[in-house]
């Protein structure tokens, strides 16, 4: 089973556009929740998760800080499980120092525990493409894309080492858009920043497919 967790995200509502968006196929393997922290804290999902994706910043949008669902994820992770991180997820657990390290390519919040300079996101218009010379595998099921408008996350801390497969550049430079991460316990962390807009375009879809099909 894949277990898919959001918050509204500032009432944009992207992962529960981007789940309702999947194929049904998809969808049928998927317990989705939103703004919803009751399984993801109390109940063993992590004992038949064969895929997590957050799509959540821990302690925003008018929701709790899941402090119980940190240890379930760290058993997760620990265990081998992969996790595709969208949007702003890597801020999920941000207050927990081990997760901080663990997802190598980190938004940062403004009190953020460790003292580093917060991330900022201009919106603007962006094309998202394939880093060039990039060797991960998951690379070539990938395919570049064009948004209107989108949160350009810049200014992210690197906490590790992390292979960058996606990017775009706009006046303030060129940043990552997709990113994986090795977590030393047999697993990986897929990164995939783009999605913020309320309309999810068929680039964002297809390539978040792409990378459910490549792990699974």
């Amino acid at each position: 089973m894949i277990y898919f967790f959001a918050d509204n995200h500032y009432d944009a509502h992207p992962g529960k556009r981007i789940y309702e968006a999947l194929p049904a196929e998809l969808k049928a393997r998927i317990c989705f929740f939103e703004d919803d922290w009751s399984v993801l804290e109390n109940e063993a999902w992590e004992d038949s998760c064969e895929l997590l994706i957050l799509n959540m910043i821990g302690d925003t949008c008018g929701m709790p800080y899941p402090m119980g669902g940190e240890a379930r994820v760290e058993r997760y992770i620990k265990n081998g499980g992969n996790v595709i991180l969208l949007h702003g997820s890597s801020a999920a657990f941000w207050k927990n120092a081990w997760w901080r390290k663990l997802v190598g390519l980190r938004w940062v919040r403004p009190n953020d525990p460790d003292g580093i300079t917060p991330s900022t996101h201009p919106i603007v218009p962006c094309t998202v493409t394939i880093k060039e010379g990039v060797k991960h595998p998951l690379a070539e099921h990938l395919k570049a894309f064009s948004l209107p408008t989108d949160e350009v996350y810049i200014n992210l801390e690197q906490s590790q080492n992390c292979e960058i497969l996606m990017e775009t550049t706009i006046a303030e430079g060129t940043f990552p858009q997709c990113a994986v991460v090795k977590t030393g316990f047999g697993g990986e962390l897929y990164h995939f920043l783009p999605g913020h807009t309320e309309i999810i375009a068929e680039g964002i879809i297809s390539n978040i497919c792409a990378i459910i099909k490549f792990v699974l």
